[in-house]
This record gives structure tokens, C-alpha cells and sequence, in this order.
């Protein structure tokens, strides 16, 4: 019972309140470090719009289906969450910061970079505007330039860039007020390109340099790496659905409709379609069915898509790292899903793109269903969730021994067994493993609470 409940401690649950899904999904880190999935619930997400919440009700609805499948999946009940925060009000800005010290012989200490940190936070902004994340860049000591870490140096004047993400104190009112009608507490809110980027990104593409572009449904997330750092966040008002409705208005065809065809012959990319395959429409009762080109509809595909990437390559020239990104372009989110695509970014912006799958810090045994670039959000929140925990407990009791063999995960993998001996034995060891340390990662991003001590939220 006690392995039980230190394992039971050790798991966090993280919420993705998207435009097209909400997911909600629960894990812990195993004894290799990688992070066990424990359960997820995934369902349409009918309240948001653009990455902001539009309506109460359906998004508060949507965020208790997700919640109770991903309970019922783990047999445990959830109190405690990790939700991530988007849409086209987050905006970015850079501020330099001084600090003088009244003595050159003491060593600057991360108190010392703590209070440059706070200055940052009595910036005046726009009118309902609020800091989410201040994100130091290089430090300056005295004359040192170029400085990743001052702490434990010397000297009188310390002084900093910062890279300062706001958003709108309304948009992320009703996101915690959604949450909190759903009968759940936030335990943290992180900005989603940042998550997303923690889940798809390595740590040598973050030092090389790169662009992390997260296609949603709503809104496209772009997040610059240059030395391991990041440079600059970005958030374009065009996604997924932006390509659904111009398949609706080109082809003349119902939401569903297009969104299917988007979904299985789509393509970015009009010139890479040969065989130009005639799809058939059904039509209204009584009318006859439509047809359409497979290259035709590439063609209305890839004309968003580039004005998409039109944004993207306007972004990367005004953060100044144009000519700095060695590794190039990662894209992710749902719209990356899109055959081709990958090929339409490099032709578009003269950068190398790959698509990012979030599997690289998952243990292995991971639902299939994860390795896609739709829940890249998801994953990372969980990672920085499991990361920043500090001995909060996210989840309550399990009460029956059946609800712990769910939990253990073993129950949806009892259904693809036929040996019922070998069944009873993963089960036992399952029901053996305890807690786990492990090594956090340096994060470079300030948790919400602590960096908005005043939170009107």
C-alpha cells in the first residue's frame, strides 16, 4: 500500500485546452527517466475558438468528458492541473534590465538575478495586459558581455536582456475559470509554444538554433531557439480550421465535408499529386454528388499553407536569427499532419523543416495514438509539469483493487493477451514498482505563480 501511494505522489496530470481537442493526460517519470503514460482523454473541443475560450459552458463541458475518461483509463481521480495557455492575444516583447550592487567582492548570487527578474515585472503594459514568463537571455557583468549564467561572479553592475511573453488577464481568467467549474484546481499555466517545444525540440536543435511551428487548429505558435534559449515567440491567427473552411468555400461543400477531405487527400503541395485521383462528394438528398480533383484540392490546401509560412519567414526575419537557424525548421501541432509539407517549408522559407513527433522522452510501451504531432502540447505540458512538481499531489485516493489494476495499465492491454498466467504476473509486477528519482532539466521559462506573485487570477 505504501509503494502504492508513493507512486500515486509521483504522478501529474496536465490539461491542453485546445481549439480543435481538449486532452487531458496523466503520467510519471519511470526509473530511466523517461515519462510512463498513464492515461489520456481526448475529446472535440466546441468552446474555443483561436485558442480562446468562447464559450463557457461547451469548454467546461469538454474539459469534465476529457477529465473522466482519463480517470477512468487510470482509476484514480484527478484534483490537481497543469494547463496551458495560447491564442492570438499572447504577445512578445524585450526589455533590458539593470541592477547595481553595493559590493564588487561579493559574488552575484540568484537573488541578485531573482530582483532583476521582479523589475521586469513592474513594466508598464496595455490595458488588460498581463506578464506571463520572463525569460532571461545573456548577462552582462560590469564589462562582460555574453554571460548564460552571472551567479557566483563578481562585480557592481549586473545587467540583462529579457524576452517577455504577455496575454490578456480575461483570456486567462476564463480558462481558469473553466477549469475550476469542472471541479479541478491550476497548479500551473504554461504558455503552449513553450510546452510544445519542450516535448519535440532537443537540446542540440535548441543550441544550433531553430523554429518550432505549432500548426493548430486555431492559431500557429512559432518559437525561435538560438544557444539554448529562447529568442522569440510569436503566434500567427491562421490554422488547421483556416484550411478546412477555404476546402468548404473552394470545393462548396459542408464543414465535415471538407474537413475529411482535408484529412485524408490532402496534400501541401499541388506538384508532388500525379495520379490526380477524382474524388466524389456526396450531394444533398436529391441532388447529384460532386466531384473534385485531388490536385485541385492540393491546390486551394497549399495556397493557405503558404501564406501560413508567409508569416512564418516575416517572424523569423524580425527576430534577427534569419540566417542563425542551423537546424532549420520543426513543425508540429495537428496541421503538420498534412502530406508534403515538410517539402512546402523548405521551398517557402529556404530552411530545412522535419515534422516533430513527442516521443522522445515517452517510456517505451506509449499508445500509438501519442506518436503524433497533435499532442505535442500535451506531452510538454505533462513534462513540465513532472518537472516542476514540488510534492504537490495532483491526484486522490484509488479506492478498489480493480480501480489500482487500471491504474497500473494493465487493463487495456489484458484484452490483447491470451495467456491468462503471463496476464497475472505483469500485473503483479507492475503493482511492485515504486517511486523514482530523477534529475530535473535546467528550465529557462518562470513558473506563472512566481512570476506573477500578484496574480489577479
Amino acid at each position: 500500500m505504501n509503494d502504492h501511494n508513493n507512486i500515486q505522489n509521483e504522478i501529474a496530470v496536465a490539461l491542453d485546452i485546445g481549439t480543435t481537442k481538449v486532452c487531458a493526460i496523466a503520467g510519471r517519470l519511470n526509473e530511466y527517466g523517461k515519462i510512463e503514460i498513464i492515461s489520456v482523454g481526448t475529446v472535440k473541443s466546441e468552446g474555443v475558438s483561436r485558442g480562446v475560450v468562447s464559450n463557457i459552458d461547451k469548454t467546461v463541458r469538454a474539459i469534465k468528458e476529457a477529465i473522466e475518461i482519463a480517470e477512468r483509463n487510470a482509476g484514480l481521480k484527478f484534483k490537481l492541473v497543469h494547463v496551458g495557455i495560447a491564442g492570438q492575444h499572447i504577445k512578445s516583447l524585450h526589455h533590458h534590465g539593470v541592477r547595481v550592487r553595493h559590493d564588487a567582492n561579493d559574488e552575484i548570487s540568484y537573488d541578485d538575478v531573482e530582483m532583476l527578474v521582479k523589475d521586469m515585472h513592474k513594466l508598464v503594459l496595455p490595458p488588460g495586459d498581463k506578464i506571463l514568463h520572463v525569460i532571461p537571455q545573456e548577462f552582462t557583468v560590469d564589462d562582460e558581455r555574453d554571460i548564460i549564467d552571472p551567479v557566483g561572479m563578481s562585480g557592481i553592475r549586473l545587467e540583462a536582456n529579457f524576452h517577455i511573453i504577455t496575454g490578456q488577464i480575461s483570456a486567462s481568467r476564463n480558462i481558469m475559470r473553466c477549469v475550476e467549474k469542472a471541479d479541478l484546481e491550476v497548479a500551473d499555466v504554461t504558455l503552449e509554444p513553450i510546452a510544445s517545444a519542450a516535448s519535440i525540440l532537443s537540446y542540440e536543435e535548441k543550441e544550433a538554433g531553430v523554429a518550432l511551428v505549432d500548426i493548430g487548429g486555431g492559431t500557429t505558435d512559432i518559437t525561435i531557439f538560438k544557444d539554448g534559449i529562447i529568442r522569440h515567440t510569436a503566434v500567427i491567427p491562421f490554422g488547421g480550421n483556416a484550411v478546412t473552411k477555404d476546402i468548404r468555400e473552394g470545393c462548396t461543400v459542408m464543414m465535415d465535408q471538407a474537413e475529411r477531405l482535408k484529412v485524408k487527400f490532402g496534400s501541401a503541395m499541388a506538384n508532388e499529386i500525379y495520379d490526380n485521383r477524382i474524388i466524389t462528394i456526396p450531394g444533398f438528398k436529391g441532388r447529384e454528388h460532386k466531384e473534385i480533383s485531388e490536385k485541385n484540392l492540393a491546390r486551394i490546401i497549399q495556397a493557405r499553407v503558404e501564406e501560413i509560412f508567409d508569416y512564418v519567414l516575416w517572424e523569423i526575419r524580425r527576430s534577427g536569427y534569419e540566417n542563425k537557424l542551423i537546424a532549420g525548421i520543426v513543425l508540429t501541432g495537428g496541421g503538420s499532419l498534412l502530406k508534403h509539407i515538410n517539402l512546402l517549408a523548405e521551398y517557402h522559407t529556404g530552411l530545412g523543416a522535419r515534422v516533430g513527433k513527442p516521443v522522445e522522452h515517452l517510456a517505451h510501451g506509449y499508445s500509438i495514438q501519442l506518436a503524433s504531432p497533435i499532442y505535442a502540447t500535451a506531452v510538454g505540458l505533462l513534462k513540465n509539469t513532472i518537472e516542476n512538481m514540488k510534492d504537490r499531489q495532483f491526484v486522490e485516493s484509488v479506492t478498489t483493487e480493480e480501480d489500482r489494476l487500471d491504474f497500473a495499465g494493465v487493463e487495456q492491454e489484458v484484452e490483447d493477451h491470451d495467456n491468462h498466467d503471463n496476464i497475472q504476473e505483469e500485473m503483479q509486477e507492475r503493482k511492485k514498482r515504486g517511486s523514482r528519482f530523477f534529475d530535473r532539466f535546467y528550465t529557462l521559462t518562470k513558473e506563472f505563480f512566481e512570476a506573477t506573485p500578484d496574480s489577479e487570477f
